[in-house]
């Protein structure tokens, strides 16, 4: 990892973006700036620079949503990570860079489709709240998805909005639960040798985007427009996942 001026110029704005939506969009959309890194990182180094940053983000956005979040929906998302959080360390520790290049350029391409399938009514919130069952394969899949590219948002949002949450509870849900992953994420990365001295040392410049990104999300999440972030998020994502399929597949 080289820490140069086009190290900053794209680190910078993709931490803020994961922290605006880390503190006020429903977290899903925060796991961009893996993709956005993994242009010019490799994608290990790109999940293991964003890992301590997201967990400072979720210190940070715990605050404000304290005990706001619904209990038992959070419980299960957890306890179904655990799997899923061990099926991506066997995962990732069998894999090489390209197909983690494929895989966050795939899963970037699929939150765009999944979110788009929603606004269009083609996939529509369960009739029932989903329970225990549903909670934990949602929480397995996120804490695998979650993992390997920072991107555990859509399925815990499948299991969520079959609830009928209101915005600011689903806010503090996605806090919690991911605050409890990303905790969890945290040894297996530092066994499979995720972090480095380097990763760190830019953590440690990189956390005054973090805590500014989050502020903003706090402050912007009941006056900005949701499509207009959003509009921005897809954007992104379209341009960076499809950018690194092609690299993995050349």
């Amino acid at each position: 990892m080289e820490i140069d001026l086009m190290f900053f110029l794209v680190a910078i704005p993709a931490v803020i973006f994961a922290g605006i939506s880390k503190g006020g969009f429903g977290s899903g959309a925060a796991f961009a700036a893996t993709p956005l890194l993994a242009l010019i990182l490799e994608p290990g180094q790109a999940v293991g620079l964003m890992l301590p940053l997201l967990m400072l983000m979720d210190v940070t956005a715990l605050k404000p949503y304290w005990k706001k979040w619904d209990r038992f929906a959070a419980l299960m998302l957890i306890l179904g990570a655990i799997p899923g959080v061990a099926l991506g360390a066997v995962f990732y520790h069998l894999a090489d860079p390209d197909l983690f290049r494929l895989l966050i350029g795939a899963v970037a391409i699929g939150f765009v489709a999944f979110q788009l399938a929603r606004k269009f009514g083609l996939l529509r919130p369960a009739r029932q709240p989903m329970g225990r069952t549903g909670g934990l394969i949602s929480g397995t899949v996120g804490g695998f998805t979650s993992f390997v590219s920072h991107a555990g948002g859509p399925p815990a949002a499948v299991f969520l909005l079959s609830r009928g949450l209101d915005k600011t509870t689903y806010q503090a849900t996605t806090v919690l639960v991911f605050w409890a992953i990303n905790l969890m994420k945290f040894v297996p990365y530092m066994f499979l040798g995720i972090f480095t001295w380097q990763s760190l040392k830019a953590d440690v410049m990189l956390i005054p985007a973090a805590v500014i990104g989050v502020w903003l999300g706090v402050k912007l999440h009941d006056i900005i427009p949701e499509r207009l972030y959003f509009t921005i998020t897809y954007t992104l994502l379209v341009l960076t996942g499809t950018k690194l399929i092609a690299d993995a597949l050349t």
